[in-house]
């Protein structure tokens, strides 16, 4: 069963545009293959962080929107954690209203 889920994540500020990219389609990839439909991504860009974090004052910010299945976002999480580029990261499970429900049982 697929549930809707937000991962917000940081990447370290120095990292070019390209080097950037490629760590977007890294796990992008990496959710498509753990069964994650509808993927939406946003790169937010590069902002000020409210504290400093493993001695970065600045990050780019990037969110990704999907369906997928529990299992995906323990291996995503995981990933992240032992990646050098990630400064930190966050999943969150996403409410489904009743009417997203009723309109999405209307058109299935």
């Amino acid at each position: 069963m697929s549930t809707i889920y937000e991962t917000l994540y940081i990447l370290r500020p120095d990292l070019t545009d390209e080097q950037v990219e490629l760590a977007i389609a890294k796990y992008q990839n990496l959710l498509q293959e753990q069964g994650a439909t509808d993927l939406e991504v946003q790169n937010r860009g590069k902002r000020r962080l409210a504290y400093e974090i493993k001695k970065q004052r600045d990050g780019v910010y990037i969110q990704f929107n999907y369906n997928a299945p529990g299992k995906a976002i323990a291996i995503l999480e995981r990933a992240m954690r032992l990646s050098e580029e990630v400064i930190r990261y966050m999943t969150i499970k996403q409410e489904v209203t009743k009417e997203k429900e009723d309109k999405e049982a209307v058109t299935a």
